[in-house]
């Protein structure tokens, strides 16, 4: 097991030398986000495409960890590319919704043809009959998982060293998980994955030097939820769906409430705003940092729910799920969460 952290620490070095060498390429191929509207909190202009470190150093990790690559860690590693090539696209020329929205349906269907899918949940109403094998319907049900978390945390990439973090306690709670579970394989890449970020961070954070861009926010979405697929299979516990909505759970509500918020004041869905909850933050008088490490310890905070729920029977774990919500959903409209903002 010692294996596990060794690898994470090469993999967090590579990450952390190669991402200035990221930082040259962005400014060379003019990846640089300007602030040109309030939304941007930074003041000046910020080389982007850091994602593009991440990337390399995780694939080096996964190469370093088995050598020859499984076709389930091909899978997700050519849906990553995919997913990296068109958001290194979208950080130089700004790509439509419905263009991004593509690209990240080609990755899905990459697991898929790779045998990375969701293909049984878990019924927390019969004690008997654990599984519930959804046929067919793993195909939608696992593009829309992939789509959607991956969007949740492109969303939520908003302040220096924000994204990044949250993603890093997500690898973190599903390292945990995996190794409790005994799938060693999840337990490596979330570990890989884990390092590349970690190497990272100090560049992104407060104040950040190079930002991640929808390179690095859209890939971090989609290795965690195809890695998330990866901890679940032929899993008769809570890990199918309480343990990855818990882990991820601030990004996923943060755009849930987003898209309600939006649709209830007659904006488009795919419209920015300013009232995700980092703004919120801001708006009470908090700085970037602080900010920030208030949802560093909240993802925390839900990652430690999700770890004890996976050694919960699945009634129990089902209701911490629902419990979390109605806490998360109060607090959001206690305060103004929902209510739009320009």
């Amino acid at each position: 097991m010692s294996n596990i952290y060794i690898l994470a620490i090469i993999t967090a070095l590579i990450s952390f030398i190669i991402t200035p060498l990221v930082k040259r390429f962005a400014i060379l191929v003019n990846a640089i986000d300007i602030p040109k509207d309030e939304r941007r909190v930074h003041k000046k202009p910020v080389p982007i495409m850091g994602g593009l470190a991440i990337y390399i150093s995780f694939v080096i990790g996964a190469i370093l960890y088995n050598g020859i690559l499984t076709p389930s860690q091909l899978g997700i590693i050519v849906g990553a590319t995919i997913i990296v090539m068109g958001g290194m696209i979208d950080d130089i020329k700004e790509l439509s919704p419905k263009y991004k929205l593509l690209i990240q349906i080609m990755a899905a269907v990459c697991l898929l043809m790779s045998g990375v899918k969701i293909s049984i949940l878990t019924n927390p109403f019969r004690e008997f009959y654990p599984y519930l094998n959804i046929g067919w319907a793993s195909i939608p049900v696992t593009i829309i998982w992939i789509v959607g978390v991956t969007n949740a945390f492109n969303l939520i990439d908003g302040l220096d060293g924000l994204a990044a973090g949250i993603a890093f306690i997500a690898c973190v709670t599903l390292m945990i998980v995996s190794i409790i579970s005994g799938r060693l394989e999840a337990a490596f890449l979330t570990a890989v994955l884990s390092g590349a970020i970690l190497g990272f961070l100090p560049y992104n954070f407060n104040p950040a030097s190079i930002f991640m861009g929808d390179t690095g926010s859209q890939l971090l979405g989609f290795l965690l939820a195809a890695i998330s697929i990866q901890c679940a299979i032929k899993s008769a516990t809570a890990f199918v769906i309480a343990v990855p909505i818990l882990a991820f759970a601030l990004p996923i509500y943060d755009t849930l409430f987003a898209m309600i918020r939006r649709k209830a004041s007659g904006k488009p869905m795919m419209q920015a705003d300013k009232g995700h909850l980092h703004h919120r933050l801001l708006d009470m008088g908090l700085s970037q940092k602080q900010a920030v490490i208030i949802m560093y310890f909240i993802s925390a905070v839900l990652g430690g729910i999700a770890i004890i729920a996976m050694q919960m029977s699945n009634q129990r774990a089902y209701f911490l799920l629902g419990l979390t919500a109605v806490i998360t959903v109060s607090a959001a409209w206690k305060y103004g969460i929902f209510q739009h903002k320009e």
